[in-house]
This record gives C-alpha cells, structure tokens and sequence, in this order.
C-alpha cells in the first residue's frame, strides 16, 4: 500500500474526531437525533478546520445503514465509500473546476433521479464561491425547492462572494480557528502513534504557526518526520519553518521594557539575517504583551496561546510598567502590524514600531500628572534630558526698583519639558483663570496740573500729556499680599514643576 499522508490518515471519521467545532457538532447530532434535517447546509470557515470533513461524516450519518442514526459504523461499505469518494449516493464536486452555468443545468436534470442505494441523494460542492452568477441564479429555483430525497452541502472559505440568494436558502456553520492548545495535543498524539518523539514546545511551535488549520499542522508534522526521523525538537522547527523560539520573544520584550533600543534592534536584525518571519515574529511578540497583560488582570487565568510552563513565568517581565504602558507598546506593535503586511521592506517599519513601543513608556500621560498632584509624587517617567531642562533666569539687579503700583510676585517656575508642558497644559489654564479671578483697581487719574503765572519752561505740557494717559487695571495688592493666597500659589506652581 502507498504511503499516506498524516492529513489523510488521521482525518476524522466520526463526529467525535471532530475537534474544536463543538457548536456545529453539537447542532448536527441535534438534528439527526429529532429529525430536523434541513435540505441545505453551507460551511463557512477558514483553510483546515473540518469543512470537507464535517460534511462527509454528517453524509454517513444520514446514508448509513438503517439511518439517519449518529451511532454507524465507520467501517461498514456504504461509509467507507463516502470517506473514499465513490459513493453513487454522495457526489463531491469541486466549485472551481465546474463553476459555469452548463455543469450546474447538468446537476438539475440528475437531481430528480432517486438514490441508488441510500437513503438521500447528497450533493457536495467545494469551494462554492467560485461559481459565476449565471450558474448561482440557475441553481436558486432548484435550491428553494429540492425533491426531497435531496439534501446539499456547500463548502467556502470566502462567503462574501456568495450570493446573499444563496445564503439565505441554507443553513450556515461557521467553523472557527481551532485553537493552539487543542491543534498540539493532537500532534502529540500522532507522533505517539508514529512512534516519534516530540517536544511539547515543539509541538506548540508548530500550532502556533498552523494558524487555527488542523491540516497545515499535521502537514508541517509530517515533513519534520522526513528531516528529524523520530525525535523532534524545537530547534528542528525552528530551523525548517523559520520560526522564533520563545525565549527570543520575551528577551525581546524584556529589552522594549528595559528602554534598551539598540538590543531590540540588534535582536531584530539577528532574526532577520537568519531568514525569521519578521510578520510572525510581531505577532508573536504582541500575543506574549498580550499574555503579560492577561496574566496580571487575572493571575489565575491561563491562556490556551502558551505552553502552561512558559505562562508561569510570566510576571517576572515589565514588572516596573503599569497597565497602561503595556497598553501603549501594544497599539504600536497592532500599528506596525497592518503596516508590516502590505509593505516591502518589513525590517524597516518593525524597526519604528520598537523605537515608538519604547518612546511610548517615557511619555507623561494626563493620569500621571493627576496622580502626582493627588498624592504628591511625581509622575512616573525618566528624568528629562539636559536639553529639556528648563534654563536659568537672569537674575534683575539689586538696585532695581519694583515699578510703582505693583506688589512683588513669586519667582515664576522653571521651564518644564515641552512634552510635560502639553500634558499640563489643562492644569495651567485652571491656574490663569484663579489669577485672572483677582480683584482689580484703576488707578485714579491725577488732578490736572494748575499752570503757573509765570511760564519759565515748557516741560509741564509734557508731563501733562503723560499724567492723563489711559489709567492702568492693576490687582489689589490685598489679593496678592494675602498668605493663604500665596502659599496655595507657590505649591500649585511647585507641583507643576515636577
């Protein structure tokens, strides 16, 4: 006997090797069990995760002998036909080979025709998106009203292409992505079967990068047996599918968290020189912040993306960061994300989304500066850099007089970073309108000056002239002179500073 495939071998036979679909399967037995057996179903799911399969076990159930029951035999003629495709009963048909208005005239004049030796006449289509608009529109008169010894199954990984007429004429199952945890552990038990030794990190490796597809997992398994022989490991995954290890993604955090620029660079450019999926890289970086995240909003949880041993160690990374932070380093890695997919040089933007992710963590947030006023702490950010600083006042000589009519103000405060003064900008407006609140006074003009009889200069005409200019608003001295008034000033500003 020829050699077959893993994806082949282990496909599932029963309902009960169907895994990760539990609500289609569910659904199913439900209606073979109560006899509600609709006459269209339509199969709406990603590459891989049972589509074909689901629809050939859900064919022997209802052809089997002495069905529709859920308890055949997998192994009895009429089943072992359908799993081979040579069942007169269970025609399979692929969408993109046979997608043209005749081939669909053809399956209406054999739809009246009665089972040969089943109970119903199936009809599969594959990939059923891919037939034109002519053929849709012929099959719909067909589809609404079958005989009813017919029942069809409609298989698309791409629904929006269907028509809404088509949709709407059946019952839809959308299978989901099935899930890392599961996709491992069933490679795991086919390399037992197989007599192969595999690493349960290897193992998660692998359906880390099968994507939520059972198939491209046991493919990816199947030609690591054809390098490795018997005994898998990590390293072996790593090396054939270019995949990263998980202890280069959290140094990688560990270096984002540690505002180590260079060494994410470095590991970037390390990665990339050994031919890495930069793409799947990024989302192996976000899913680990991701992780981190979950771990400390609710410790007890477990995520089924990670390997029980990794989860456990994961409170030792960003210990210094708040919530919030790792919230910012996450936004910038979805951005990188959609840019990374649809550019050509996908180094140069995971490259700016690390020095962003780590810019992200120095900025000073409108909670922090609320934060620190509440409790009297400062924010929580790096000390500025000397070009931030704010720079010395001069200083006004001792022997300037004050200007008359003004009181002394308090030494105006350092300037602040330009990043700490846009986030403050908020609390400084509440200060201008306290000042602006003061009372004010006008200054009252002079008694016009009494010309003198005897006219030895002209000056009093320009000094006359400068006496009656606009009077000045000047703020009661009382306002500013007050204690409270000024100490509440001198500490608001105080804080502002920090």
């Amino acid at each position: 006997m020829s050699y077959q495939v893993f994806a082949r071998k282990y496909r599932p036979r029963t309902f009960e090797d169907i895994l990760g679909q539990d609500h289609v399967v569910t659904t199913l037995r439900n209606a073979i069990e109560g006899d509600r057996l609709a006459h269209a179903y339509l199969f709406v799911g990603p590459r891989g995760t049972g589509k074909t399969s689901t629809a050939r076990i859900f064919a022997k159930a209802l052809n089997c002998s002495n069905g529709p029951r859920l308890d055949f035999d997998p192994d009895e003629e009429a089943c072992v036909e359908i799993a081979e495709g040579r069942s007169l009963d269970v025609l399979e048909i692929d969408g993109a080979s046979n997608n043209g208005v005749d081939q669909v005239r053809e399956l209406r004049e054999t739809v009246n025709y009665a089972p040969a030796s089943g109970r119903f006449k199936i009809y599969y289509i594959d990939e059923v998106h891919m037939l034109s608009t002519a053929a849709f529109n012929a099959l719909l008169k067909t589809l609404e009203e079958p005989p009813a010894h017919v029942k069809f199954i409609f298989a698309t990984t791409e629904p929006n292409k269907i028509l809404p007429t088509i949709i709407s004429r059946c019952q839809r199952f959308d299978l989901r992505p099935i899930p890392t945890e599961t996709i491992a552990r069933q490679l795991q038990q086919i390399a037992h079967a197989e007599n192969v030794t595999l690493e349960e990190t290897a193992a998660w490796s692998i359906a880390r990068g099968a994507e939520g597809g059972m198939r491209d997992a046991q493919s990816m398994l199947d030609q690591l047996v054809a390098f490795c022989g018997e005994a898998i490991t990590e390293e072996n995954v790593q090396n054939i599918f270019g995949f990263t290890s998980s202890e280069t993604i959290a140094t990688l955090a560990s270096s984002i968290f540690s505002r180590n620029t260079a060494k994410s660079i470095s590991l970037i450019q390390d990665e990339a020189g050994r031919g890495k999926d930069l793409t799947q890289l990024l989302s192996d970086l976000a899913g680990f912040i991701r992780a981190l995240l979950i771990s400390r909003l609710n410790p007890d949880s477990a995520d089924s993306e990670i390997p029980s041993d990794f989860w456990e160690g994961l409170g030792e990374h960003g210990e210094q960061l708040g919530d919030d932070r790792l919230l910012a380093v996450l936004d910038r890695l979805a951005d990188a994300d959609t840019r990374m997919r649809r550019a050509s040089n996908k180094q140069l933007h995971f490259e700016i989304a690390l020095i962003r992710a780590t810019q992200s963590l120095d900025e000073v947030r409108i909670s922090d500066v609320v934060r620190a006023l509440e409790t009297g702490s400062e924010a929580e950010t790096l000390p500025v850099s000397q070009e931030d600083k704010g720079t010395p006042q001069p200083t006004s000589p001792g022997n300037q007089a004050t200007p008359p009519g003004e009181s002394e103000r308090p030494p105006p405060p350092r300037r602040t970073s330009s990043r700490a003064l846009k986030k403050e900008r908020g609390v400084e407006n509440q200060l201008e309108s306290l000042i602006e609140q003061a009372p004010e006074k006008r200054a009252e003009p002079p008694e016009p000056a009494q010309p003198e009889s005897t006219p030895e200069s002209s000056e009093p005409e320009s000094n006359t002239a400068e006496e009656t200019s606009p009077p000045e608003a000047v703020a009661e001295d009382a306002f500013y002179d007050d204690p409270l008034v000024h100490e509440a000033l001198r500490i608001f500003k105080g804080k502002l500073k920090k």
